[in-house]
């Protein structure tokens, strides 16, 4: 099988995500190298603490989108937990001092460092960053390389957690404010603002009209049981998952150290065939002997990963 489709084209986001060290990030670059060369504008983003993409392509990358060379249709984004915390102090800093510095006497950076270690802020506003690449209308589709497995699913459950911290906010504020005898602040209004924004972004990112979910794994036992359990947690988290891409498979056994390995890799790939088979699609990527590194070599990847599919851009 391969990649032939993602929902009828309707997704602006696909999402890779799985333990480290199983392929993510190549696994998401040929996908980017795939669409950006049918035509569609594109923008890769990894937000994985020590991101590779730099070292994928052979360029530099970094914390500001830019044009990959050699590539049209193509940029990149390397953003990682100190950018994201420190445009979050450019978007939001100016109008939570202006709030909060009515209720408590401390300086700018204090009062926005402290709010800005509420539970899910930061995963708050990088899925906030994310949609707001969407709607501006720059890019068609985004393909987001994210952090390991623990990463990616903690970001996609705080932000739940940062709503049940806004929904109790404004009693503290209203005791606050009753307590000191202030006039209204403008504190509720941003949260109230924050509140809404919350809501859209758990729900923007949970339909999958809108976010395709690719879940990357090896044929080895970490590699299963990660996977497994990942899919269990999306699921409460109401995220189905519906595409895997399972690398360094044993294809074609040529000495007595690969057909070990093919007899090591057999039960797991029964196990994946069996337990998802039904509902995934699933790519079995075989092995290389070379690092998969540079657009030549991430060129034969997105061939393995859309095989079947024509070269229309189409998800």
């Amino acid at each position: 099988m391969s990649l032939t489709a993602f929902d009828n084209g309707k997704q602006r986001v696909i999402m890779f995500g799985g333990k480290g060290g199983v392929g993510k990030t190549t696994s998401s670059a040929a996908t980017a190298l795939h669409f950006a060369a049918a035509g569609r504008p594109t923008l890769i983003i990894s937000s994985d603490r020590s991101p590779s993409l730099s070292d994928i392509f052979e360029t530099e990358i970094g914390p500001t989108e830019r044009p990959i060379p050699a590539v049209e249709n193509l940029w990149g984004l390397e953003i990682g937990p100190e950018e994201v915390m420190s445009r979050w102090r450019e978007k939001f800093g100016p109008e939570v001092y202006a709030a909060a510095s009515a209720l408590v006497d401390l300086g700018y950076d204090e009062i926005v460092d402290y709010v800005g270690m509420a539970p899910g802020i930061q995963e708050e506003f990088m899925l906030d960053y994310i949609l707001e690449r969407v709607r501006d209308g720059r890019y068609e589709l985004i393909v987001w390389d994210t952090a390991p497995a623990g990463d990616t699913l903690r970001l996609l459950e705080l932000p739940a957690k940062f709503l049940g911290h806004l929904r109790v906010a404004p009693r503290i504020y209203l005791q606050v404010r009753d307590g000191l005898k202030l006039d209204q602040v403008p504190f509720s209004s941003i949260i109230e603002s924050w509140s809404a924004l919350s809501e859209e972004i758990s729900s923007w990112f949970r339909d999958r009209e809108n976010v395709a979910f690719v879940l990357v794994t090896i044929p080895e036992a970490l590699g299963v049981y990660q996977s497994r359990r990942l899919v269990e947690q999306f699921g409460r988290l109401g995220i189905e998952i519906r595409h895997m891409i399972v690398n360094h498979v044993i294809a074609r056994p040529d000495c007595e150290f690969h057909r070990q390995r093919q007899a090591m890799q057999a039960p797991y790939l029964r196990m994946l065939s069996q337990e998802y088979g039904g509902r995934m699609e699933i790519v079995s990527v075989p092995a290389r002997p070379w690092e998969i590194k540079g657009v030549e070599r991430l060129m034969e990847m997105e061939r393995i990963l859309f095989a079947d599919q024509a070269n229309d851009g189409s998800i």
